[in-house]
């Protein structure tokens, strides 16, 4: 460990990132928005996660694990001040047990992953994760679909992650089934949303359309796809 790890080696955040390939990220937002403009908007829900997760100095150390393997020279493009780390091949389960491992491998006490789609996550919800795993051995953070946006824990398990039937709605309740049988304490956060759909798009309207204010064109993209679909569009309340 380096000696810049030292004070961050206690508590270690890991954020899931893709590369913003057309085609690759938030295919079925791609549906509606077309290709170009879905990466687009992973790109800016990504870097918004990124912003608001920036730590204070001395409050956790973050990894940027991306995702394909060899995205690297486009990842170092796109975040060049960004501590990289390839995921490694499997399952989305078997690349969060291989990141937890490797976060704890090099010091960390305390780690936690978090996706790249939640606007409305901050460092906040990253520091009050931390902190319950003072007295929970794992701790979790609902997102609206039945899965989770955030997940923490104070040493590597993972049988939490293994045959998970991932982006259905039984993930949570899997995972606290999983966790009971293990005889572990859970705690939760408060429920966020990530936005993989035209309803989250409009759930979290407020939060997402001052991200587009400085891109007119994909703003009005999200709007068209909005207004096209059966609720009544931007602030609406399908």
């Amino acid at each position: 460990m380096t000696p810049g790890d030292a004070v961050a080696g206690h508590r270690t955040l890991g954020v899931f990132l893709k590369q913003p390939r057309p085609g690759a990220v938030k295919t079925r937002l791609a549906v509606a928005l077309g290709k170009e403009a879905a990466a687009d908007l992973y790109r800016v829900l990504a870097e918004r996660v990124l912003e608001a997760t920036t730590p204070l100095a001395g409050e956790y150390e973050r990894l940027v694990f991306y995702d394909p393997p060899d995205a690297g020279e486009a990842m170092r493009a796109w975040l060049p001040s960004g501590r990289l780390r390839r995921q490694s091949p499997g399952d989305l389960g078997e690349r969060m047990a291989d990141a937890f491992a490797r976060a704890f491998a090099r010091g960390a006490a305390r780690v936690a992953i978090v996706g790249s789609d939640v606007p409305s996550l901050t460092r906040d919800d990253v520091r009050t994760a931390f902190d319950a795993l003072d007295r929970a051995d794992l701790v979790l953070g609902p997102a609206h679909d039945g899965g989770y946006y955030l997940v923490a824990l104070r040493e590597p398990r993972p049988s939490l992650f293994e045959q998970v039937a991932w982006s259905t709605p039984g993930v949570l309740a899997d995972t606290f089934a999983r966790a009971a049988a293990a005889g572990l304490a859970v705690e939760q956060l408060p429920p966020l949303r990530d936005l993989d759909t035209l309803a989250d798009l409009r759930a979290e309207w407020g939060v997402l359309e001052p991200l587009l204010l400085g891109r007119p064109e994909l703003r009005a993209a999200v709007a068209r796809a909005l207004a096209a679909s059966p609720a009544s569009g931007p602030g609406g309340t399908g």
